[in-house]
């Protein structure tokens, strides 16, 4: 679960080295800088591609940035889980 500086939360559906999809209760107009605090600890950061509804909820794609390692294969794990 991310929780947004911003407000709102999202979680993550899948997790590439150069792109991330999330569903959040939030949007974000593309090019907007998202960041947010990770459960169990650090934060992403993340460019907007696109925002698009989804039901009650919003997808937002976008590249990652300022990952560390660590983080990196959390949410490579937490992405093949889902």
């Amino acid at each position: 679960m991310i929780t947004w500086a911003s407000g709102g939360q999202a979680s993550v559906v899948s997790f590439e080295e150069r792109r991330v999809v999330a569903r959040s209760t939030v949007p974000a107009a593309p090019g907007t800088p998202l960041v947010g605090a990770v459960e169990g600890g650090g934060e992403l950061g993340l460019k907007v591609k696109s925002c698009r509804r989804d039901g009650d909820a919003w997808v937002i794609e976008g590249r990652p940035f300022n990952l560390t390692r660590e983080l990196r294969d959390r949410l490579s794990g937490v992405a093949r889980e889902a």
